[in-house]
């Protein structure tokens, strides 16, 4: 099979204080240590990586790239620059390619994974996604308390059938740009490809991650993230 990448890398980190993409991690950035996944695997036919249209690390970081990962204008929001990555393909890509879109900001996504995903995607006729089954009693939050991050707990939350959703999520070029489309144009905006598969009626299938694929909230996870790909360089 073949596939194609959309990384959407536009954010400006307002709660990391700075563009987490490029915080370092070792000798590389963020951005770059989880594109290298996909640049190496022959399978990644090609792609697109969206960027700020000011950001002033752009031309550097596009001299890079090989030539079959191209920088795109993000948008306003992830959607928005999901949506300019699967046109930016439009010329590339067959309505039935496999397009996995993933987040700069997982840097640790495992090949193994990767292939996992790969593997059950392709063979269900809508995609799938890596995610992780809530291992946490789960509450219900009410009122605001005093101070900011203090709730009420108003109920406790059955955790048997919730997932975390993560990335990459993997769908067919064609129906999932016209889920995005159709979402934005109604006025919607999803907060990642599943959700707006979801409103267009189509199901993907949840792949449970086996490794350590942590979304980067904040500066203190940097440690831990070098930590495990230290810990996968040993291995």
């Amino acid at each position: 099979m073949r596939y194609w990448i959309v990384m959407p890398a536009a954010g400006v980190g307002r709660r990391f204080g700075s563009a987490k993409q490029y915080a370092m991690l070792g000798d590389r950035t963020v951005l770059e240590t989880a594109l290298q996944l996909f640049i190496d695997d022959p399978q990644c036919h090609g792609g697109s990586l969206l960027l700020a249209s000011d950001d002033p690390q752009r031309r550097a970081l596009a001299a890079g790239l090989p030539l079959r990962i191209t920088v795109t204008d993000g948008g306003a929001e992830r959607a928005h620059s999901v949506c300019n990555g699967l046109r930016s393909l439009e010329a590339r890509a067959a309505a039935d390619d496999w397009v996995l879109v993933h987040d700069a900001v997982r840097p640790a996504l495992s090949a193994a994974d990767l292939q996992r995903l790969l593997r059950h995607g392709a063979a269900d006729p809508v995609g799938a996604l890596l995610a992780a089954p809530v291992a946490d009693t789960v509450k219900r939050a009410g009122q605001a308390g005093t101070e900011i991050g203090v709730r009420r707990c108003e109920a406790t939350v059955p955790r048997e059938s919730l997932w975390l959703a993560q990335t990459p999520q993997m769908f067919r070029y064609a129906p999932l740009r016209i889920a995005l489309e159709a979402a934005l144009a109604a006025g919607r905006t999803p907060t990642d490809e599943a959700q707006a598969m979801e409103w267009a009626g189509h199901a993907a299938l949840l792949v449970q991650a086996q490794d350590s694929n942590i979304k980067i909230t904040a500066a203190t996870d940097l440690p831990l993230l070098e930590a495990i790909l230290r810990q996968r360089v040993i291995q």
